[in-house]
């Protein structure tokens, strides 16, 4: 007798809606606790949320009103609050986040692992026993090392990393960073490495970037032992910008 396929698909789809109803819900409660845990360190997220909820909806509804469609409008103007509370709430709880990862052994590796776009990271590539560390991360703009620690320690290991790459990948741009707070060093604050490296020029292309990719796979890591990122307190809230953005 024939099997009956139609039945097999229709199981698999009621089994596909479950799973989807089920992360749905995991997320949303993801955000809301993540929502206590923010309002509870900052008093202001609360208002500053109402307060573009409101205005945002004030303001559409009054121009609304000028042209004679205040309550045609009103709907779009809520949305537009909401979109802004929203986007509020994410960059408060990305800078709380980033706030408490900063100056934490790894939180240079941490921020690496949550970067948006077609960077191709890898971690620990060069470090010592006092957890200084350096990442190499690949992208259009050619090989970026990211150093983390203390900066006498780690301008060695930049330095070793560069030549050593260099011999391989020819005159592909490579470019050094180090993870700090002192401006005069020209170091990177942690919560604008994202926007460091995005405003950095694209010197190579996609395919270059795979064969590139290749060479320096051949290499072999010599990083000292480094955890993945810190764990800071709150640092759940990394999945709920992650969430946001897809939102």
């Amino acid at each position: 007798m024939a099997p009956k396929p139609p039945k097999l698909d229709k199981a698999a789809a009621k089994e596909a809606s479950r799973e989807r109803r089920a992360a749905s819900k995991a997320r949303r409660k993801q955000i809301f606790e993540a929502f206590k845990m923010q309002r509870r360190e900052d008093k202001w997220l609360l208002p500053l949320m109402i307060l573009a909820l409101l205005g945002s909806t004030g303001v559409v509804f009054g121009i609304g009103w000028l042209i004679g469609y205040p309550w045609v409008v009103l709907p779009l103007g809520i949305a537009i609050g909401a979109l802004l509370a929203v986007s509020i709430f994410g960059r408060r709880v990305q800078r709380n986040v980033y706030s408490k990862a900063d100056g934490q052994p790894g939180a240079a590796a941490w921020a690496l692992g949550n970067l948006r776009g077609k960077w191709r990271v890898t971690q620990a590539v060069a470090g010592t026993t006092q957890l200084d560390a350096v990442h190499r991360v690949l992208g259009r703009p050619g090989v970026v090392l990211i150093g983390e620690g203390v900066p006498h320690r780690v301008k060695p290991l930049l330095a070793q990393e560069k030549k050593r790459i260099g011999r391989l990948i020819g005159d592909t741009p490579i470019y050094d960073v180090i993870v700090g707070n002192d401006e005069d060093e020209k170091q990177v604050p942690l919560r604008r490495l994202q926007t460091h490296l995005s405003k950095l020029p694209r010197n190579i292309t996609v395919a270059q970037m795979d064969i590139i990719e290749k060479r320096l796979a051949a290499l072999a890591s010599r990083g000292a032992a480094l955890p993945k990122g810190p764990l800071p307190q709150g640092a759940k809230m990394r999945n709920v910008q992650r969430t946001i953005r897809r939102r």
